[in-house]
C-alpha cells in the first residue's frame, strides 16, 4: 500500500508532498519534497491508496447560499444576524464537530486566508476528478481532508509550537517521536522534517491517510454525510488512538 500526504499552500513553492510505502513489516517514507505543482499531484494521485490533503475541500453550504443570494439581490437577513449567524457562515459541519470535541480550532475557509489555498484545492480536485480519481469530499474515495495538528492532539503528541522557523525545537520533539516508532523509517528525511514544518506536515498527512484506510479516523455519521460530501470532512484519529495503531499487523 502507498499513501501520500499533501501540505497544500496557495503557492507551489510552499507545497510539500510525502509518499509512504507500507509493507508487512513497516513503513518507509519513499519521497518527500517541497515545491510541488498541480501536475505532480495529478500524476501521483491515481497510484496511491489514499491522499491526505491538509486543506478544506469545500465551503460551508450556508456561506455559498448566502453569497449567491447576495449577488442576486435576493438576500433577506435573518432577524438575528450577529456573531452566531456569522459563525454559521464561517464554519462547516466538520469544523463545528471538531471544535465540540475539544480539538484544535480549524481555520474558517470562508473568513480566513486558508480560503486562498482552498481555491487552489478546488481546481486541483476538479482536475483529479476529470482524470478518474474518486474525489468524494467525505473521504470515502481516494482523497481525505486531514489536519495534522488535530491528529497530533489525538495521538497524544505535542501539537502546538512546531510551526515557523523559530520553532525548530518543537519540530525536533515531534521528529524524535516519529523515529521512536520502530516500524516507521523516515528514509533519511528526518533532518528535512526538523528544518521545515511544511515537510513535517506532509509526512503527518500521509500517516493520517493510512489511518483513514484502516478505519481509524472519525468518519461522518449518516446525518453528517450529506454536508460532508459538499463541504468536506476533516478525518482525525479517534479519541484514544495512538500513532502505533498505524503499524502493519504482524503475522501470527
Amino acid at each position: 500500500m502507498i499513501t501520500a500526504g499533501l501540505d497544500l499552500a496557495a503557492d507551489p513553492s510552499r507545497t510539500a508532498l510525502a509518499v509512504i510505502e507500507w509493507s508487512d513489516t513497516g513503513a518507509l517514507v519513499r519521497s518527500l519534497r517541497l515545491g510541488v505543482d498541480d501536475e505532480e499531484v495529478r500524476h501521483l494521485a491515481p497510484t496511491v491508496a489514499m491522499l491526505g490533503i491538509d486543506c478544506p475541500l469545500g465551503w460551508p453550504r450556508a456561506f455559498t447560499e448566502f453569497i449567491v443570494e447576495h449577488q442576486q439581490g435576493t438576500f433577506i437577513p435573518p432577524a438575528e444576524h450577529g456573531s452566531a449567524w456569522r459563525d454559521s457562515l464561517s464554519y462547516r459541519v466538520t469544523d463545528l464537530q471538531l471544535r465540540a470535541a475539544s480539538g484544535p480550532n480549524p481555520l474558517s475557509v470562508s473568513a480566513d486566508k486558508i480560503g486562498r489555498v482552498a481555491m487552489r484545492c478546488a481546481a486541483l480536485l476538479a482536475q483529479l476528478g476529470s482524470a478518474g480519481v474518486d474525489c468524494h469530499r467525505d473521504g470515502s474515495g481516494t482523497i481525505a481532508e486531514v489536519y495534522p495538528a488535530a491528529a497530533l492532539h489525538r495521538w497524544g503528541l505535542p501539537h502546538r509550537a512546531y510551526k515557523t522557523k523559530t520553532n525548530q525545537a518543537g519540530r525536533a520533539v515531534l521528529v524524535d517521536a516519529l523515529e521512536r516508532e520502530s516500524w516507521l523509517d523516515l528514509g533519511g528525511y528526518a533532518a528535512s522534517c526538523r528544518h521545515s514544518d511544511d515537510l513535517l506536515d506532509a509526512v503527518l498527512c500521509a500517516l493520517v491517510a493510512r489511518a483513514v484506510t484502516k478505519g481509524l479516523t472519525v468518519a461522518p455519521s449518516p446525518l453528517e454525510r450529506e454536508a460532508a460530501l459538499v463541504e468536506g470532512w476533516i478525518h482525525v484519529p479517534r479519541i484514544g488512538g495512538q500513532l502505533r495503531d498505524l503499524a502493519p499487523d504482524q503475522p501470527g
